[in-house]
């Protein structure tokens, strides 16, 4: 039970590891946590989309475990990578060796690394997908930086179904699922029957 428990302060450690590539974006802030659970329902979603869809509980579980590793080795953003390696088989090592169902969480995690299954490719886009959207979100604040981030998001996208959803949310502003009649009686009002 001892590493059943501390597994889920493990997870937990994502909640606190930021996604560091907003310290280039200059503005907003993002966990790792706040990540994947946006990733999980892009993908969701996705996968209902694509020619293939994959397994979904599959996918689902690929993505819930792609960014495990960052509560070990924290995020690194493209210029980090570009000068520190982390060494993925003691680390990965490590984890099958000391989390509750390890070598399973080491599987999927492994699986997202190599993107070569149809979940790993879905996920991959739904990764990207959640990226875009959140620096959209920085662009509809009046970020210009964020602008520039934009056209590389959306080469990186693979499926047909996934680039069609970049469209759809660089369409789209980020406040439009709640703000979408602004003139209502609604906000006219405050949302008190009108009298």
């Amino acid at each position: 039970m001892e590493r059943k428990v501390k597994f889920f302060y493990e997870t937990g450690m994502l909640m606190r590891t930021p996604r560091s590539g907003f310290q280039f974006l200059g503005a907003g802030a993002q966990s790792v946590a706040e990540h994947t659970y946006r990733m999980l329902n892009i993908a969701f979603v996705l996968n209902r989309l694509v020619a293939e869809p994959a397994d979904e509980l599959h996918l689902l579980k690929l993505v819930l475990f792609h960014d495990l590793p960052e509560a070990r080795t924290g995020d690194l953003n493209y210029e980090n990578q570009k000068y520190v390696r982390v060494d993925e088989e003691k680390l990965f090592r490590e984890m099958e060796d000391e989390l509750p169902y390890g070598a399973e969480i080491v599987a999927y995690a492994r699986e997202y690394e190599e993107r070569k299954t149809r979940a790993a490719q879905i996920a991959y886009d739904a990764d990207q997908l959640e990226f875009l959207v959140t620096v959209k979100e920085e662009l509809d604040k009046g970020n210009p930086l964020a602008a520039d981030w934009l056209p590389p998001a959306v080469a990186r996208l693979k499926s047909a179904a996934a680039q069609q959803l970049a469209r759809d949310i660089l369409a789209t502003r980020s406040d439009e699922w709640w703000f979408h009649s602004k003139n209502d009686a609604h906000w006219v009002n405050r949302g008190r029957a009108e009298t």
